[in-house]
């Protein structure tokens, strides 16, 4: 199983590691930089307002969908078939209640305006990742690799093509910017569908009540989980503008360092994508998942500590080159998002087992516990700290959350700490934490010390055996196991 998860996510991640980073840092960002602190946050903080009440298009069915398909891959076309149909109908009933509530907490025209393709952006999106969950159901995993960075590949040449392109004399406008991504949305939606469909030996979508109810009633604690983890990972940038006097500008300055946490965090949510069907199935045919978690935290949590603890500490230089305005508050910000960082990319491993065994109701009360501590906090540090304060919630949150999960998966699989995660990584930490401060002091250019920590932190990681490369090796020249 190693050979599929290793292999897979080899792939998956180095075509990601192509196309996002150019979206995030040369499309988006530039984005923010052209159009201002001011317009950018209005669009921010209506796309996280989008984002909020998004588990009614879905109603915990990508989740529940992947994992049975992936357990019965027989299914494929009852389930694809009904399921399409109930999806079109939660879209319906997401968009009355987005505007209901965006109505009801004060948006104005434009607000309004802008949130219609903001909404029919989500329904897109949550289309293909359905679409997506047939295919990784039945461990297809390099055609989903394709399609998880197509619409982002669309949406850079679209993008590029109007800000560099001279196809107009006027002004960069934030509104064409979300016209841009409904578009790309649409095509790789279709062609998502088209891939599906091929897989399928029918595809009738009827309404039947019997498995109407059925899909509603085993997928809802999903759907549940799923809010509520959006909830409070997602409101914060919300809160902030419906919170302070300008909370459109304090909105976009949080905006350019969660960026950054949304990079890096897409590195983590890759591996959920390839370990819930192979967790899923490992546990239905009662194989042992020790082995695999702790090759894949080695893969997922040794990068992700090296590159946030290198971020933390040369957070300032980072942002001075990433933006034109507000870089000192926002890399303050940057520093404490980092944090976060670690924890909530912990949750997309040990998250995803716990998952995949079905605890998904002690999944959800953990994270409506993260949800009312997040609002607390936020109505308690906003006014008085204002994004640092936004930062600092988030980052009480996920800790919290993060740590939880691991007491649960020990207990749960009765899996010693030890055996998911080294002892050795803490004298790791202190030293990659040690070297970074040395040479932030060192007198070296800041950009090229932030190099030169992250390679030396590699170089250390190998050395002490967290990254495993004799290992994958290994794994990458030894034959393909049966599944």
């Amino acid at each position: 199983m190693k050979k599929k998860f290793f292999s897979n996510l080899l792939f998956l991640v180095s075509l990601n590691l192509v196309v996002k980073p150019f979206w995030i840092f040369g499309i988006d960002r530039t984005v923010q930089n052209t159009v201002g602190a001011d317009a950018y946050g209005f669009y921010f903080s209506l796309f996280s307002f989008s984002l909020l009440l998004n588990i009614l298009l879905d109603a915990g069915t990508t989740n529940y969908n992947n994992r049975i398909i992936a357990r019965e891959p027989d299914k494929l076309s009852t389930w694809f078939s009904q399921l399409f149909l109930i999806r079109l109908m939660l879209a319906v009933v997401y968009a009355v209640v987005t505007f209901g509530v965006a109505f009801s907490i004060g948006y104005g025209p434009r607000q309004m305006y802008l949130l219609v393709f903001l909404v029919l952006n989500q329904f897109l999106a949550s289309f293909i990742l359905f679409f997506r969950s047939n295919i990784t159901g039945l461990h297809l995993f390099r055609t989903d690799s394709v399609l998880s960075v197509a619409d982002r590949l669309l949406m850079i040449l679209l993008t590029g093509l109007v800000l560099w392109g001279h196809v107009t004399d006027q002004p960069f406008r934030i509104e064409w910017f979300v016209y841009i991504q409904s578009i790309s949305y649409a095509v790789v939606a279709f062609a998502a569908f088209l891939l599906v469909l091929r897989k399928t030996e029918f595809f009738r979508p009827r309404f039947r009540k019997d498995l109407f109810l059925k899909i509603l009633r085993e997928s809802f604690p999903f759907a549940m989980l799923t809010l509520l983890m959006a909830l409070y990972y997602r409101v914060d940038s919300v809160m902030l503008e419906r919170l302070l006097p300008d909370g459109a500008k304090e909105a976009g300055i949080y905006a350019q360092a969660f960026r950054l946490l949304d990079a890096f965090v897409m590195y983590a949510y890759l591996f959920s994508v390839i370990l819930l069907p192979l967790f899923s199935r490992m546990l239905k045919e009662g194989k042992a998942v020790d082995d695999l978690i702790r090759f894949a935290f080695l893969l997922l949590m040794i990068p992700v500590l090296i590159l946030g603890t290198a971020t933390i500490i040369f957070c300032h230089p980072v942002m001075d080159l990433l933006y034109t305005e507000h870089t000192a508050i926002s890399a303050d910000v940057l520093a404490i998002l980092m944090g976060a960082l670690i924890f909530v990319s912990s949750g997309y491993l040990f998250g995803t087992l716990l998952t995949a065994r079905g605890d998904i109701k002690a999944l959800s009360r953990l994270a409506a516990g993260g949800f009312v501590l997040n609002i607390v906090l936020n109505a308690i540090f906003i006014p008085r700290f204002q994004t640092l304060g936004a930062a600092g919630a988030s980052l009480v949150t996920q800790a919290g959350i993060g740590i939880a999960q691991v007491v649960m998966v020990q207990k749960r699989f009765q899996i010693p700490v030890h055996r998911m995660i080294p002892y050795r990584t803490y004298i790791f930490v202190l030293l990659i934490l040690l070297t970074g401060f040395i040479l932030y002091r060192s007198g070296i250019n800041p950009l090229t010390a932030y190099v030169i920590q992250l390679a030396v932190a590699f170089f250390l990681a190998v050395m002490i055996r967290l990254i495993p490369v004799r290992q994958m090796i290994s794994i990458l020249a030894s034959e393909e196991e049966e599944i």
